[in-house]
């Protein structure tokens, strides 16, 4: 495989990977997870669109609601543990059954008790909203088949995500057809949230097969309560900073059906899915990479902060050559996609595409506090973010709708990745770094 992308490369390039045998790894995986990415981003805004269509933007925009309320709890059921376990499989390759069973563990045990809060929370916002309960009900409940994510982790700690793409891609595909065949018999709403469930219960099974298949066995785990503790205490500032991310995220969604009704939620959902849609970039990038990140990290300070320097730049540079066309394409690319009931979204995409900027950097700065286990920072500065982007909705949404949600999110989104380094000094050398991407970003 790896012989097969080496020779469509331009001869200079071919000559600086010789020999980086550790980059060559990077490429090979990061390949696999775009090819990943580009299939669901392909597939899934032709089918996304096809459903948007035919669901109108009213039942369409009841669906977004469920989806982003079910995400606020999300970040509980996750536990903040990717990024953590990841980085002890690299440290620790020896305890793998002892870390894989523990945080399945950890991971089955936030998801149940995500559920709970979540199916308390809507009964209390929308009391009389029946058809609310079951679509939030049926989207929270993807986290119980997440619990198996760990084995996700273990792949990418050996830089092999190519198992979990076909997996993943393999659920996605079915998952697909299934949406479009209920489009065709015109199933009703609830068919649609059920065939996103299906999705995930069939990436966790594809999991299990590809783990199998590769030599591992789950029934080898181990969990352990003093791991269990440490991996907690690493993890609990990125689980409330996961739950303020999801908030700053997924607020505006919420809110604005609660202040603005369905409709609007529906057209503000169009926009933000072509906005997010190539989301999946860093992603990917930060996934294949954070392995070295943590190496560099060990070798000392100028290998570390040189690799962060042309991670930041790149993420910069690509979002510059996403959100430039975009701007000035944004209302012909939303008519024609989605048909004139969402003529709105045009200008809301126009403006929200640049918030990609924000969430590249802070993807990519999440990797260094990551490394550096100062979760707390992160938590802080989300936090903040967090609170500007719901104060901002409050006054924003009653007087624009969603272009007001948007403009909020923009502003909420750059504080978070980058104007809030500047408050604690610890960050502010990052802060800088992250300036220095977005004025100059040098990728040569």
């Amino acid at each position: 495989m790896a012989a097969a992308w080496k020779r469509y490369l331009p001869l200079f390039v071919k000559q600086r990977l010789e020999g980086r045998h550790h980059l060559h790894r990077i490429i090979a995986n990061t390949g696999w997870l775009f090819a990943d990415k580009l299939i669901r981003m392909g597939m899934g805004l032709l089918v996304g669109v096809w459903v948007a269509r035919y669901l109108g933007p009213d039942r369409f925009g009841l669906l977004s609601f469920a989806g982003a309320f079910a995400a606020l709890f999300t970040a509980i059921a996750s536990l903040g543990l990717d990024g953590i376990v990841v980085r002890n499989l690299v440290r620790r390759p020896d305890e793998r059954n002892e870390i894989l069973g523990t945080a399945l563990l950890l991971k089955l045990t936030g998801g149940s008790l995500s559920i709970t809060l979540a199916m308390i929370a809507v009964q209390l916002i929308r009391p009389a909203d029946t058809l609310a309960h079951w679509l939030v009900g049926i989207a929270i409940a993807g986290t119980i088949f997440q619990a198996i994510d760990p084995i996700d982790f273990w792949f990418q700690s050996q830089v092999r995500s190519k198992y979990t793409v076909y997996a993943k891609n393999g659920a996605f595909l079915l998952a697909a057809i299934l949406k479009v065949v209920l489009i065709l018999v015109k199933a009703p709403l609830m068919a649609f949230a059920m065939a996103g469930l299906a999705e995930i219960a069939m990436g966790s099974v594809g999991l299990l097969l590809a783990y199998r298949a590769t030599g591992g066995f789950i029934t080898i785990w181990r969990a352990r309560l003093p791991l269990a503790r440490e991996l907690l205490q690493d993890s609990w500032p990125l689980i409330l900073s996961g739950v303020v991310i999801m908030i700053y995220m997924r607020i505006d969604q919420v809110m604005i059906g609660q202040i603005s009704g369905n409709q609007e939620v529906g057209v503000y959902s169009a926009a933000v899915r072509l906005a997010e849609v190539w989301y999946f970039i860093p992603t990917a990038i930060v996934s294949s990479v954070f392995p070295g990140i943590v190496e560099a990290r060990a070798i000392g300070d100028e290998p570390f902060y040189g690799q962060l320097q042309k991670l930041y730049n790149f993420m910069a540079f690509l979002a510059y050559a996403v959100a430039l066309p975009v701007t000035f394409v944004a209302g012909p690319v939303v008519n024609i996609l989605f048909g004139s009931a969402y003529e709105k979204a045009g200008p809301m995409l126009a403006v929200l595409i640049w918030a990609g900027m924000f969430t590249n950097l802070g993807v990519a700065r999440s990797s260094f506090l990551t490394a550096m286990n100062w979760t707390r920072l992160h938590f802080l500065t989300v936090s903040l973010g967090c609170v500007l982007n719901v104060v901002l909705n409050l006054l924003l949404i009653p007087r624009y709708g969603g272009m007001g949600a948007v403009i909020a999110s923009f502003v909420a989104y750059w504080f978070a990745s980058h104007g809030a380094c500047f408050l604690f000094p610890p960050l502010r050398k990052t802060g800088w770094m992250l300036t220095r991407a977005m004025i100059y970003p040098r990728i040569w």
